[in-house]
């Protein structure tokens, strides 16, 4: 079956089974055009959870599909390819986490969205990459904050407010692979272009870049720039969303390395099959959800 044989099949099931395609920023190009939500792992999310669709399929990593059926309970999540991790998330478990906690009692945890469902449900409240200074700074000063699972956001939280954070040793190890020289490769080649790069790469990088955004962050300041050019720190398949969205303007890629492989087990073909054969459908126990939510709501209330 070629491409658009694939697509045409995918337009009939997802009125079939009244489906919402959910496709995150770092997918391939081609998941990318049969996307009716496309965006970033929370925001995706809560907008699924807002429609009349019954079934979600999640084109991303495991921990966005449990946020989606955490948001989403009374609909089916499914995700192409359930071997779609994130590494960062499964740095730290529910039982570490506890551990944590032990050492530092009456600490307020907060954990970044990119967690698992029971990592999440033993925390204070979430956050995002764009919402998470101010997620620390409606904390008092007088209490103490375990941040986890990402250091290197924590670390550029720690920068941005002035608050002392314990920071957990996880970390992104796609944007670990940015390096500094990259940056100053892709300046020295395009010295006109404004540099954006993603909280959870290194010190290094964040100093060497004009603006520290969101994956949306990016998106917003892309459309609204008036400048020409762009270097993006962040995941390559980025530059496809922005390219596709604003195709008067030029972006470059920080870093050809800079590629999650997990996010890469998505394809067309396995959009399809798992539509066809509803899975692979992630569920997260009520128990755990309900804890879940708790921490999602907290950061809901503080804004996005």
């Amino acid at each position: 079956m070629t491409d658009q044989g694939i697509i045409s099949r995918i337009n009939e099931l997802k009125k079939s089974l009244n489906a919402v395609i959910l496709v995150h920023n770092y997918q391939i190009g081609e998941v990318q055009e049969v996307a009716d939500l496309l965006g970033d792992s929370l925001g995706l999310s809560r907008k699924a959870a807002g429609t009349d669709a019954e079934v979600i399929v999640f084109c991303g990593v495991h921990f966005m599909a449990e946020t989606a059926a955490i948001l989403a309970p009374e609909k089916m999540v499914l995700i192409p390819d359930p071997e779609a991790g994130c590494p960062m998330a499964d740095m730290i478990n529910a039982d570490q986490l506890r551990a944590v906690k032990a050492e530092h009692p009456g600490a307020v945890v907060v954990a970044y969205v990119n967690s698992t469902a029971a990592v999440k449900a033993e925390t204070d409240i979430c956050c995002t990459s764009a919402n998470a200074a101010a997620v620390v700074e409606s904390i008092p000063r007088d209490r103490e904050i375990i941040f986890v699972p990402d250091q290197y956001l924590g670390s550029y939280v720690m920068r941005t407010t002035g608050r002392k954070l314990i920071l957990y040793p996880g970390y992104c190890p796609v944007h670990r692979k940015l390096m500094p020289e990259a940056i100053e490769e892709q300046k020295r080649l395009h010295p006109e272009a404004l540099v954006m790069v993603h909280p959870e790469c290194t010190p290094e990088v964040i100093d060497l870049a004009d603006e520290v955004l969101s994956t949306s962050g990016m998106e917003q300041l892309a459309s609204r720039s008036n400048r020409e050019e762009f270097i993006v720190g962040t995941e390559v398949d980025m530059v496809t969303r922005l390219q596709r969205d604003n195709p008067e303007k030029r972006f470059y890629p920080a870093s050809d390395l800079v590629v999650c492989p997990n996010m890469k087990k998505i394809t067309l073909e396995k959009v399809l099959w798992s539509m066809e054969e509803k899975k692979y459908e992630v569920i997260v126990p009520e128990d755990i959800r309900q804890k879940a939510l708790r921490a999602v709501n907290a950061m809901v209330r503080i804004g996005e």
